[in-house]
């Protein structure tokens, strides 16, 4: 099998790149400052020397190439200078500085000129004569003054870029951890619905995705957890129905086999039509459990009636009858004959005298009542409780039949309708079945 590539989690995601974005924009915006400052600072320390040069040419006297002699500096002047005077050929008059300076004979053309020396920074200023440019004053500063400078500012500023890089390493971790909790909770509810455990709860947690997604897999589990009791409880109903007919027909064939001169034909032709039945709930059952959406049929219920008079009586009068005209319904007819097929079980095994299957309509809807002249049930006695082992029937006998009408309410709501007692005794279950829409139908 091919390896699953390994993916760095949202986490890490999202603080690299928050992180990195951040660094990125504060590299773009530092760099190019940096280098202002650079400039900044330098242009403000060349401005200062100009001045201070020019300070010292107004002040030294102007004969000084032929009469070279201390001078006396302004007032106000940096400790860190050193002040020179210098002949129009470079060499030093008078004052500190080296005994050459490219930059004192530059000032022959009676400009200001700024120039590095020495590991210093240069500016020299003409001094004016009546013969012209005769000397320069020539200013100068260690330049690693300002160079400390920038650099202090250089720190100040880096200072300052790793304190808003780590403030949004910061925020990116913080919220890094909060966008990736709730998907976290919801892969270990993913898992824990994998696992069977359909009770998960969506947590909110304040991202707007994320708790729509928490609420979505909520509603999810809680209908896989319906649907699983549905397909559990419809199995245990399922194995019910069949088993009721099954053991019927196996005691019939067996109690042929047994009593001596049984007439076998009989027992073979009742067997047959017992297996026929069983034949006819397999498919009903097969049907309903196919069925994915609402059976939008017209349910055919002279037809239906017209099936239940012909079902076996087991030694019981049955009665079917329709009274008046009977609405149209849609329903699942696999549904309506099992419900109905439940009822008349029910009646024949723990009911007396005659059964009766009587349609009418209610207005508004279809009713089905079947009746049968036994003792009923007591009123304590919930007759649609699940019971997978004893229990009373009717008239006090251990009937067990619960699961049956347990089925036949499940189905009869699940088609939009209902299943009640209407009278305890003597007994009467009705089937009540809305009519069909004209509107929806023409619609659909």
């Amino acid at each position: 099998m091919d390896a699953v590539p390994r993916t760095a989690p949202l986490r890490r995601r999202l603080l690299v790149t928050i992180a990195g974005i951040t660094a990125v924009a504060v590299l773009l915006l530092i760099v190019p400052l940096a280098v202002a400052v650079q400039r900044l600072y330098r242009s403000e320390a060349q401005t200062k020397l100009e001045r201070d040069a020019t300070r010292v040419a107004a002040t030294a006297p102007d004969d000084e190439a032929r009469h070279p002699r201390p001078i006396r500096l302004p007032e106000g002047l940096n400790e860190r200078l050193r002040v020179g005077i210098y002949g129009i050929a470079g060499n030093r008059l008078t004052g500190e500085g080296p005994p050459y300076s490219r930059a004192a004979a530059q000032a022959a053309d009676g400009r200001l000129h700024q120039r590095d020396e020495h590991g210093r920074l240069v500016v020299t200023a003409p001094i004016p004569s009546d013969e012209g440019v005769t000397s320069a004053a020539r200013v100068s500063m260690p330049e690693r003054v300002v160079t400390r400078r920038i650099e202090r500012a250089w720190w100040v500023m880096a200072a300052f870029a790793l304190l808003i890089i780590g403030l949004a390493a910061f925020v990116a971790r913080y919220q890094s951890r909060r966008l990736a909790r709730p998907l976290e909770r919801l892969t270990l509810a993913a898992q824990a619905l994998g696992d069977g455990d359909f009770t998960v709860r969506a947590q909110s947690s304040g991202v707007l995705e994320a708790d729509e997604a928490g609420r979505a897999l909520e509603v999810t589990a809680r209908r896989l957890g319906s649907m699983l009791d549905r397909e559990r409880a419809f199995s245990a109903d399922v194995s019910h129905q069949l088993r009721t007919p099954l053991t019927g027909l196996l005691l019939g064939l067996e109690s042929a086999l047994e009593r001596p001169g049984a007439d076998l034909g009989a027992a073979v032709r009742t067997a047959v039509r017992r297996g026929e039945h069983l034949r006819d709930i397999i498919d009903d059952l097969l049907s309903l459990a196919r069925d994915a959406g609402p059976n939008r049929e017209r349910l055919d219920v002279p037809g239906m009636l017209e099936e239940l008079r012909r079902r076996p009586s087991a030694g019981r009068p049955l009665e079917v009858a329709a009274r008046g005209p009977l609405p149209e319904v849609h329903a699942s007819a696999s549904a309506v004959r099992q419900i109905l097929g439940v009822l008349l079980d029910n009646a024949q095994a723990h009911g007396a005298g005659r059964v009766t299957v009587e349609a009418s309509d209610i207005g508004g809807g279809l009713a089905i009542d079947v009746s049968d002249e036994g003792p009923g049930v007591t009123e304590a006695e919930d007759i649609f409780a699940r019971r997978h082992s004893g229990g009373e029937g009717e008239g006090g006998r251990d009937g067990g039949h619960g699961i049956g009408l347990a089925l036949a309410r499940a189905l009869a709501e699940a088609e939009g309708g209902r299943l009640v007692l209407r009278r305890p005794s003597p007994p009467i279950f009705t089937l009540l079945l809305p009519a069909s829409d004209p509107a929806s139908d023409e619609g659909a």
